[in-house]
């Protein structure tokens, strides 16, 4: 092909947003035979930025189709800019295509130009290149009854390959702590497009409280039962062992306290907002508890929970007995369970969401595709993948590329 044939040219248009400009432009490009080798664009508060990265065909040249579109877009009253692009400098564009992409997602109650600063100065130190920055929230409003409601969130696509991935995800966790944003880093691949299978924590996770600390001021043991849960939870102590201490604990409660208890659950925020939108999309939903099942059954019933798998507690004569029935769901047999339904479900792991507080959900976080900590311990936090800290589970959304306006 001689080097008439190669000339590649890109249009880049900015100026107030008008319906029709990329149809008349690209009409005229159109009357010319040119190939679109690449396209893109964006409207920000009715800023209009579009770029075209367009070839002719060997038997025509560029300076009439230039011209013409010139004209076009002074009509519109826009700018117009071309940029030749030389063979070399295609090829290398070209061949950028084969890199790693990944998908950063940054969201929390606002988002301040600092935020996007320190975000993206840590990816130009690790070299990865943004592609595209796009808008997953709606609009913001300032009126003062809307602000404690506000989610703001943006999506980043980066291209390359960190120099360290571990050493970048330290930096975000850290920057998140100070700047109140998560911060999701994500493989952009199939999987990340085709989750199938969301498994829950219930306590402190699906609902913002832990029921056995619930049960526990009926017994007058609160205080006992909370060290043993916070240690548990720390990782401190072994979970089967503090569950045993715990229940025992709960020796003499009246079965009619569970259903009070149950009917005053505090769902977390986002908790419905979240399952209502991705059983509309097809996905299945677990709860994965090392709490109880009578709860479990509950929420299952009020959020349209598929599987429910918790620990069964001994009721004799209308009371708890301070003893459990079957197997103690601990961090390893949540882990199992979560394998156990990707199989029933016949999905991959890596089509799982595993949300959880404790230390033990870390099992089956790490083992799930997508594995996020949900207002989660520091130590937590640190040994999972991904967090959420700074609004409600319906951030998960976000993680997973739903727009607003696609939910609501």
């Amino acid at each position: 092909m001689n080097e008439q044939s190669q000339e590649v040219i890109l249009l880049s248009i900015s100026g107030k947003d008008r319906p029709g400009v990329t149809a008349s432009l690209t009409a005229i490009l159109a009357q010319y035979g040119a190939d679109i080798l690449d396209i893109g664009q964006a409207v920000i508060h009715d800023t209009l930025s579009l770029g075209i990265l367009f070839r002719l065909p060997e038997t025509k040249v560029s300076g009439p189709v230039l011209k013409e579109l010139l004209f076009k877009a002074y009509e519109f009253d826009i700018k117009a800019r071309f940029t030749p692009i030389n063979d070399v400098t295609y090829e290398e564009w070209v061949q950028q295509q084969g890199k790693n992409r990944y998908i950063v997602t940054l969201f929390g109650r606002h988002i301040e130009a600092r935020h996007i600063s320190e975000i993206t100065q840590i990816l130009f130190r690790q070299t990865l290149n943004i592609d595209n920055i796009t808008r997953l929230s709606g609009r913001v409003s300032f009126k003062k009854e809307s602000v404690l409601k506000n989610r703001a969130c943006v999506e980043l696509s980066v291209r390359g390959t960190p120099v360290n991935e571990q050493e970048m995800k330290r930096e975000f966790l850290e920057i998140s702590k100070y700047i109140g944003l998560d911060i999701a880093f994500q493989e952009d691949n199939a999987f990340r497009r085709n989750r199938r299978l969301i498994c829950f924590d219930m306590d402190s996770t699906l609902i913002q409280t832990e029921v056995i600390v619930e049960l526990a001021k009926y017994a007058g043991v609160e205080h006992e039962v909370s060290e043993i849960t916070e240690s548990a939870m720390k990782g401190e102590i072994d979970f089967c062992e503090s569950f045993k201490k715990r229940i025992a604990l709960l020796k003499g409660i009246d079965e009619k306290v569970l259903d009070e208890i149950a009917r005053n659950l505090p769902i977390t925020e986002g908790a419905g907002r979240l399952i209502k939108t991705l059983k509309r999309f097809g996905y299945k939903v677990a709860i994965l508890s090392g709490g109880f099942t009578f709860f479990g059954r509950y929420l299952q019933t009020k959020l349209g929970v598929d599987y429910v798998f918790a620990n069964e507690l001994e009721i004799k004569q209308g009371k708890l007995t301070g003893n459990y029935v079957g197997d103690i769901v601990d961090g390893a047999m949540k882990a199992e369970l979560l394998k156990k339904l990707a199989f029933k479900e016949d999905i991959h792991l890596e089509q799982v969401i595993a949300v959880g507080d404790g230390a033990n959900d870390l099992p089956m976080i790490n083992i799930a595709g997508l594995g996020i900590a949900f207002h989660a311990k520091p130590t937590v936090q640190e040994k999972a993948d991904n967090k959420i800290s700074t609004i409600g589970l319906d951030g998960i959304l976000y993680m997973l590329g739903f727009r607003d306006r696609e939910v609501d």
